[in-house]
């Protein structure tokens, strides 16, 4: 039979090159293929993993017909893919290096540490160098992932300017552990930041959907066509201006709290993605502060609650702002009010 030995070439999905993303265009032979496995085929880097996609997925740096997925979700014939965060595999650089961090607690399956400001938790392109994953394989060298992982033992992740406590899973059954944890909610995560503006309640419930900015695809907004978000606070210090709030994430996206704040006119100190301007004087960057996990233990099921004080940067900011207004405390910013893990049944809702 005439051409019988041919090989044939496998089928392929249509893809387009946009400037910061790529676009690939759902064939009929694909209708019915999870996403996750569809991109894993099709979405034009063969050398990433269906585990790296389905993080992309999550994070939403893939979109479905323009709106946030699941890595579950079914394409359909004609649907349109845009994979707005395409990055090369990159390799851990292999010397040690010097990053600074504190360590809270540590057992056999998990690391608590203090993040300093300034440091970005993992590689990316163009910043294989100083990031919180190096200076883990330094002291943790065991932690290292012999397929290159970029992000060992990464449950969860602060900006770059935000301090305070991370987590940090030491084996590959811990680390999905501790996911389970997050992605079920019974982890508490509560962050301290000081924001433009005074309130005229002592605690509210901010509840908007969060998706990518369709302007800025670096920026997220709130959106109706996001995912659910919700940010509890508690108002712990009143400066005239600035307010000190304690928040507690619900459901966590990225940049959640700097976007629901600054929806609600009350945006961030020294935020300047999404407020340029919103400064007070001493503040180099925003005021954000991972002050309060909890979480169990993979390694023995105990149920474990840690804290971490405000560094110098900002809690000079706010020694000049209670030198200059006589601030009225509502509560110390170590004091719990409800207790961790509790919450007033009808808070005030924005």
């Amino acid at each position: 039979m005439p051409g019988a030995d041919r090989p044939r070439t496998p089928l392929r999905a249509v893809t387009r090159d946009l400037p910061d993303a790529r676009l690939v265009l759902v064939p009929s032979f694909a209708a019915g293929d999870r996403l996750d496995g569809f991109l894993q085929r099709h979405g034009g880097d063969p050398a990433r993993s269906r585990a790296e996609w389905q993080r992309l997925i999550g994070e939403e740096a893939v979109l479905l017909n323009r709106r946030p997925t699941k890595p579950s979700q079914r394409v359909a014939s004609g649907d349109q893919v845009l994979i707005v965060e395409i990055s090369r595999k990159l390799e851990l650089p292999a010397s040690e290096e010097n990053v600074p961090f504190a360590v809270v607690f540590e057992d056999p399956a998990m690391i608590v540490l203090d993040k300093p400001p300034g440091v970005v938790v993992h590689p990316a392109p163009g910043n294989q160098g100083g990031t919180l994953v190096n200076g883990l394989l330094a002291r943790y060298p065991e932690l290292r992932d012999e397929q290159g992982d970029l992000r060992p033992g990464i449950v969860h992740r602060l900006d770059k300017d935000t301090s305070g406590l991370m987590v940090v899973g030491r084996t590959l059954s811990a680390t999905a552990d501790l996911q389970r944890q997050m992605q079920s909610r019974s982890t508490e995560k509560r962050y301290l930041l000081l924001v433009r503006g005074n309130f005229g309640e002592d605690e509210a419930l901010i509840d908007r959907p969060i998706a990518r900015d369709p302007r800025n695809r670096q920026r997220m907004a709130v959106r109706v066509e996001g995912r659910a978000a919700q940010t509890h606070f508690w108002v712990r210090e009143r400066f005239g201006d600035w307010t000190l709030v304690e928040a507690q994430l619900l459901a966590g996206r990225t940049h959640q709290l700097r976007v629901h704040f600054a929806s609600i006119g009350h945006p961030v100190a020294g935020d300047s993605t999404y407020s340029r301007g919103t400064t007070v004087a001493g503040l180099s960057r925003q005021f954000v502060h991972s002050d309060v996990l909890r979480l169990r233990s993979p390694h023995d099921q105990r149920e474990l609650t840690f804290t971490a004080s405000l560094p110098p940067d900002l809690e000079a900011v706010l020694e000049r702002l209670r030198r200059r207004a006589g601030a009225t405390r509502n509560a110390e910013p170590g004091t719990r009010n409800p207790e961790p893990g509790t919450r007033n049944p009808e808070p005030g809702t924005r």
